[in-house]
């Protein structure tokens, strides 16, 4: 993978909390700057105030959209259980590169600003989240 240097995206950070979820969840920075092709590496925070465990469970967007298909994620703490005992923090990475075809691609051109936005769910007994992109 060649980086496309002379092509700088910045990405901020969205970190949203369902309702039924009573979780702290932020990003721990706003924004970073990154070119296609690149690995990047950014943390959420997760804390439960609460005095009992609880599991959570996220889901994420991309936006814009079209943007998606170049978002690629080696790691990530998404659509898979996340148990946090009582009052216990935790960093979550993600760790993630821009395809460097999102140069080519004419539709991206006036594309410089990309959001990474995750929404954490409680997780329920036998309930499954749907994966993007497949039925």
């Amino acid at each position: 993978m060649i980086p496309v240097k002379d092509r700088i995206i910045k990405v901020t950070f969205n970190a949203d909390v369902h309702a039924s979820l009573q979780w702290n969840f932020r990003p721990q920075q706003t924004e970073i700057y990154v070119v296609p092709g690149e690995t990047a590496l950014a943390f959420y925070k997760a804390k439960n105030p609460t005095d009992k465990p609880v599991i959570g469970i996220s889901t994420y967007n991309v936006v814009p959209f079209e943007a998606g298909q170049y978002f690629n994620k080696i790691q990530c703490f998404c659509f898979e259980e996340q148990r946090l005992n009582p009052q216990e923090e935790v960093d979550m990475p993600v760790f993630f590169y821009i395809d460097p075809e999102f140069a080519e691609d004419p539709r991206m051109v006036n594309v410089d600003l990309i959001t990474l936005s995750y929404t954490f769910f409680e997780a329920k007994e036998g309930h499954k989240l749907p994966v993007p992109g497949y039925n």
